[in-house]
């Protein structure tokens, strides 16, 4: 049987559980009024289908040395993630994220509805961004750990070290009373609008280095960068963070879309 056939197979079900799991976030986010809840679902969701990874294979067909770094670096990743905005989100459960604020603007009574669809897309981008890691570990074809893996590896410590940072700067700025209002332009913010989701797409560099093997040669990753790259600059990153930061921040932040970059860091514009 092909191997990709075998991954097709993989990623159909996965897809189902993904429908089951969005379906049922939301119904919980539907019943509290609070859709930001999406993002924490979605995060963590990463995690659970890296251990799900881990439990069903290892014992039965163990992972090879790839399979294990893959899944383990996919699964601190998420937890990482996941926590930050669990953190941000479940602790504010009164206070909706200003994008959805936004959505539900614009969405007025079809809401519940454009959510709907919303989760749904959630749920086949998880399965997506999925396939590199699914793609680690062929069915009978266990690869050890190499060096273009550990290179990935790196990437994707490098790129936390960036989420990370660009995280604490944004919460030193914010809590600073006299920043009320005003734009953070410092540091990572500096030299691009949106540090963290460039060191978002960052990680699925990694996670393209650390899935290539002889079998899928890295395509699915290859992919999965695209994809992650359309979402974070067309889609859920910058467009609903930009049109809500617009209308909170008014004429300052359009004078820093006009000096800072909007994903690609580079040195502000005088």
């Amino acid at each position: 049987m092909s191997p990709w056939f075998d991954l097709g197979f993989d990623f159909l079900a996965l897809l189902a559980l993904a429908c089951a799991y969005f379906a049922g976030c939301w119904l919980i986010a539907k019943r509290i009024n609070n859709w930001s809840i999406v993002d924490v679902a979605w995060s963590y969701g990463f995690a659970l289908v890296g251990l799900r990874m881990l439990y069903v294979h290892v014992g039965v067909m163990p992972l090879g040395g790839q399979g294990v770094l893959m899944a383990g670096a996919t699964v601190l990743w998420s937890l990482r993630l996941g926590t930050h905005l669990a953190v941000r989100v479940l602790g504010h459960l009164d206070v909706e994220d200003g994008r959805y604020v936004q959505m539900r603007a614009e969405a007025g009574e079809r809401m519940p509805q454009q959510m709907a669809y919303f989760y749904f897309v959630q749920a086949v981008a998880l399965a997506l961004l999925c396939l590199p890691l699914l793609a680690s570990s062929p069915y009978g074809a266990a690869s050890p750990a190499r060096l273009i893996h550990w290179l990935g590896l790196g990437v994707v410590g490098a790129a936390l070290v960036i989420e990370g940072l660009a995280d604490a700067q944004l919460a030193a700025f914010k809590k600073d009373a006299a920043n009320k209002g005003k734009v953070c332009a410092r540091g990572l913010w500096a030299w691009s609008r949106h540090p963290n989701y460039f060191g978002e797409w960052l990680v699925w560099v990694g996670f393209l280095l650390m899935s290539y093997n002889a079998t899928y040669r890295g395509i699915p990753g290859l992919a999965c960068v695209a994809i992650m790259y359309y979402l974070l600059t067309r889609v859920t990153g910058v467009p609903l963070t930009e049109r809500q930061l617009l209308s909170s921040k008014g004429p300052a932040y359009a004078d820093y879309q006009r000096r800072v970059s909007a994903f690609w860091p580079r040195p502000p514009r005088r």
